[in-house]
């Protein structure tokens, strides 16, 4: 029989590898709206899905890299890319900004939740527990965006994007305070995470923006 503590690295693993999956397709959609070649794609790609995770290996000391522990995710990535790239130009589907929003949305919730569980291990104090959230959820999409010669959305489109994570992450920590189950914690995490990030976008919801 699996030991429970197993079991939830197993499930923290399978939440990464569904974050980096998500996060490169939105840099795919996004690498290609920009008509880059199919090099700069996969580029673009790769950002998306390993910046916000290697930022938080590099804060938390933490060896060796996810992607480098786990190398499959890296033939995973490269075949979601090309295979992404494979199905636009046979399909001629049509990239708006919205598209790229909710696989954008998806990791940044999952990517959310694998960075406070991650904090919490370690023992750090609770404001950097939640910013380990923020930085593993956001990072790779500003990284995504500047490679693509834009300011990044995130400081840029007064939609709430970290205020959600930074909600996710407190929410998250709270919880495992409370003594919730830890699979039940980044299931929620991950949930209120996405969905306040889907449901700014729907209502069109817009943080208050600098007046000169």
């Amino acid at each position: 029989m699996v030991p429970p503590d197993q079991w939830f690295d197993l499930a923290r693993l399978s939440v990464e590898v569904a974050a980096t999956g998500a996060f490169a397709l939105a840099g795919v959609l996004e690498g290609t709206r920009k008509r880059m070649d199919p090099v700069g794609i996969c580029a673009v790609g790769f950002l998306a899905a390993f910046g916000g995770g290697t930022l938080r290996d590099l804060l938390l000391d933490r060896r060796p890299f996810f992607w480098v522990q786990h190398v499959e995710m890296l033939w995973g990535v490269l075949a979601l890319c090309l295979l992404a790239m494979v199905v636009m130009r046979a399909r001629h589907l049509a990239l708006t900004e919205r598209a790229i929003l909710w696989p954008d949305a998806i990791g940044l919730g999952l990517f959310t939740a694998s960075g406070v569980q991650l904090a919490l291990d370690a023992g750090l104090p609770d404001l950097v527990v939640v910013l380990m959230g923020v930085v593993t959820g956001v990072f790779g999409g500003v990284l995504r965006d500047i490679v693509c010669n834009e300011i990044p959305a995130v400081f840029r489109d007064q939609r709430p994007y970290a205020v959600c994570a930074f909600a996710g992450g407190w929410a998250c920590l709270w919880l495992d305070r409370a003594g919730w189950p830890e699979w039940a914690v980044m299931l929620i995490t991950m949930t209120l995470t996405a969905g306040i990030r889907m449901l700014a976008v729907r209502q069109g919801w817009r943080l208050p923006g600098a007046r000169l």
